[in-house]
């Protein structure tokens, strides 16, 4: 595992040599800062190298390897594929894909692993670094294989039963709930029908209190209409009787 993590640092060196005299001022100087291990400043520089050229593997290789040592492999595969699809001969693209290889080992992805090391394999098959690597692969896929079809079947299968479990569960408080909210309905009709209780109307005011409220209503009407009678009477004074 060793040999997987230095190998970034060789790549960086050799690539950015065989490129420099095509490359921005930003460049070199993110290689020089890169080799102080001042990773965020070479970052930055490759970052800007890379806007200037997009159409170019190099920055975008080693932006990823600057990445790559600030612990954030998914962020530096990106770069890894985006120097990948602009690479132009195999040099390039083993570099790419071996470090690529380095990243899924790191994720523990064996398998991609072992893929990424093989296409390095076929752009440079002499390379010593890359052999390992690919064969260290395999030992870890060997050692820890990926889940069988069957397993994820009966995962799946566990899963719906799972949900079909919580799905009747969830029925059966449905069916609870309403048919204790009939109960009360019946038994708020009994009541009513006793006596007990006034049934409500549609307007949420039952016959009783209708009733009570017009009593009320003719009540001081009846108030009213005697107060009004007894004014009369006093309004109106009785006729003097004839002197005889």
């Amino acid at each position: 595992m060793k040999k997987i993590l230095l190998y970034g640092l060789l790549v960086t060196s050799f690539l950015a040599k065989a490129q420099e005299k095509e490359a921005d001022k930003n460049l070199p100087q993110g290689n020089e800062t890169f080799a102080e291990k001042k990773y965020a400043e070479a970052e930055a520089e490759y970052r800007i190298s890379e806007s200037k050229n997009p159409k170019k593997a190099i920055a975008s290789y080693n932006l990823g390897n600057a990445i790559y040592r600030q612990n954030q492999p998914n962020e530096a595969k990106y770069h890894y594929a985006k120097a990948l699809s602009n690479a132009k001969n195999k040099a390039d693209k083993h570099r790419i894909y071996h470090n690529l290889g380095n990243i899924l080992m790191k994720a523990k992805d064996y398998s991609g692993a072992v893929e990424a090391y093989k296409n390095a394999l076929r752009n440079n098959p002499s390379d010593d670094e890359t052999r390992y690597n690919y064969a260290l692969a395999k030992k870890f896929l060997k050692d820890n294989p990926p889940k069988k079809n069957d397993d994820k079947s009966k995962d799946k299968k566990n899963q719906k039963e799972d949900q079909k479990k919580n799905k009747d569960q969830q029925d059966n408080k449905d069916k609870d709930k309403n048919k204790d909210q009939k109960d009360q309905n019946k038994d708020q009709k009994d009541k009513d029908q006793n006596g007990n209780k006034p049934q409500p109307q549609p307007g949420g005011v039952s016959k009783q209190r209708l009733q009570n409220l017009l009593d009320a209503v003719n009540n001081e009407e009846k108030k009213v209409q005697d107060k009004v009678n007894k004014q009369k009477v006093r309004t109106n004074p009785k006729k003097a009787e004839k002197d005889w």
